[in-house]
């Protein structure tokens, strides 16, 4: 060891900032992950994995900056990087085990000890190493490990070893398809998977899901309507939103005024649906609108006390630009971007700086209801009821008395009025009418509630009438 004499420097790393937590809903992300790199890749497939940092998620699931392939990286990077925001559900749908191809066999220079592989998603438990003919023992003869590139390393420690032939499996990120991102659930095995994982979320973690999407798949119809209809009746009783994204390309829309014969041609028009147009670029890399407008709502619901009543709209998305999928810029400006809100599509809009712009959820311009329009109305009547039963789900079973009823009553008007203190809605109120409770109901062990919710519309559109006064002039000059 060398002796240390004077002053000395050392760099590490640029660490990730902890991110900012929910205590509300959590968002969940269902896609691909290059989970040949995670602890441990056969535990990361079909599941949700709850992440709290950028590190776990990595742990977990793996990291790739190639967002084509793997979309759940562009999310972590989106929550944990751009916006620092916690905590995150992810769900991968890529299985080692079925989405993989063989490797032709590599032969690789030995130096110092160590060989480096050039082939990228190689499954670890797959290799096999040889030395000519011979074949080598793993943690006898060479041990595996991945760079920071996510390319494999095999630590030579046999001697006299000068080259090895590597073979084995690596991903097959092409094998997904839309249907593996749907899902299933089998009543024979009791399996889940896909988009159907959503549903083991709150029995998991016992978090209700705020916000659904699957970024580099929604642009798929039928994906994009199975997020849809998963964002209600969740395990019974949650209801939530979805992020979708409108293909940027020929399939879609290259230019904005396509945008509504291509919305209306996929069946985006839930109410429960906030529709994405174009991709946008971070850190030099092409992302999915979906994503980073989600970060976007997360990081914006967490700084308002966790309540969803505020709008993500002209609000820095944290990006360098607007593209469709082949690279080419999009730049509308704001005439063109409202004509884009008027068919229920959110877009981004360069006003110093690039920002979200819309507030219109898919059921726009078919509804005009506030409940469903408006992208903040709809998400507060979501978070409120799911509130609502996460809150009382622990007086089910309880005699169904006077006292059971005043408390309920009492507590959400309490609960209601301090959001209204705050800001948050212009007013709620509960109330329990006895003629929506008769006897027969009582007997049948049934009690029924009414709620009355107001969260506030967006100023969207604010007009300044300029006229010009002639008295002013007249005044100044002299005139009567």
């Amino acid at each position: 060891m060398a002796y240390l004499h004077g002053v000395r420097v050392q760099e590490n790393p640029t660490s990730i900032p902890a991110p900012v937590t929910s205590a509300a809903g959590v968002p969940i992300v269902i896609g691909t992950a290059p989970v040949n790199l995670a602890a441990d890749p056969a535990a990361a497939v079909n599941t949700p994995i709850l992440c709290n940092t950028f590190a776990e998620a990595q742990t977990a699931l793996g990291y790739s900056e190639d967002y084509e392939a793997y979309t759940l990286c562009q999310a972590m990077d989106a929550f944990f990087k751009a916006f620092a925001v916690a905590p995150v559900v992810f769900i991968n749908v890529l299985d080692p085990a079925t989405h993989k191809t063989a490797i032709t066999a590599e032969t690789l220079a030995v130096a110092d000890g160590v060989a480096v592989s050039n082939t990228p998603g190689i499954v670890k438990s797959s290799v096999v190493v040889k030395n000519g003919e011979d074949t080598l023992t793993l943690d006898e003869d060479y041990t595996l490990s991945f760079n920071e590139e996510g390319k494999l390393v095999i630590a030579v420690l046999a001697s006299g070893v000068t080259s090895v032939i590597l073979t084995g499996d690596k991903l097959n990120p092409a094998a997904v398809t839309a249907a593996t991102v749907i899902g299933s659930y089998s009543t024979v095995t009791g399996v889940y998977t896909g988009i159907e994982c959503v549903s083991q979320v709150y029995p998991k973690f016992n978090r209700f899901p705020s916000l659904l999407l699957a970024p580099g798949w929604s642009q798929n119809a039928a994906v994009g309507l199975a997020l849809a209809m998963k964002c209600e009746g969740l395990n019974g009783s949650f209801r939530c939103e979805c992020v979708v994204d409108l293909p940027a390309s020929s399939a879609g829309a290259v230019v904005y005024t396509d945008i509504k014969t291509a919305k209306d041609t996929m069946g985006y028009t839930s109410p429960h649906m906030i529709v994405c147009w174009p991709e946008v670029l971070y850190g030099g890399k092409r992302m999915y609108m979906s994503a980073m407008f989600s970060a976007l709502a997360i990081y914006t619901d967490i700084g308002n006390d966790d309540v969803p009543n505020l709008y993500p709209s002209n609000k820095l998305l944290r990006i360098s630009g607007s593209v469709l999928h082949d690279g080419t810029e999009v730049n509308l400006d704001q005439t063109q971007a409202g004509e884009v809100n008027g068919y229920g599509v959110v877009t981004v809009l360069n006003a110093n700086g690039y920002k979200a712009w819309g507030n219109n959820t898919a059921a726009y311009p078919d509804t005009v209801d506030p409940k469903d329009r408006w992208i903040g109305c709809r998400r507060f009547f979501s978070w409120w009821g799911d509130n609502f039963i996460t809150i009382y789900l622990a007086k089910v079973d309880d005699p169904a008395n006077k006292r059971l009823i005043e408390s309920v009553v009492d507590s959400e008007n309490v609960r209601g009025n301090a959001l209204v203190s705050a800001g948050k809605c212009a007013g709620i109120r509960t109330e329990y009418h006895p003629e929506d409770n008769p006897v027969s109901s009582i007997l049948d062990g049934k009690i029924v509630f009414r709620q009355y919710l107001a969260p506030y519309t967006p100023a969207e559109d604010i007009l300044d009438i300029i006229e010009y006064d002639v008295s002013m002039l007249e005044a100044e000059l002299g005139g009567e």
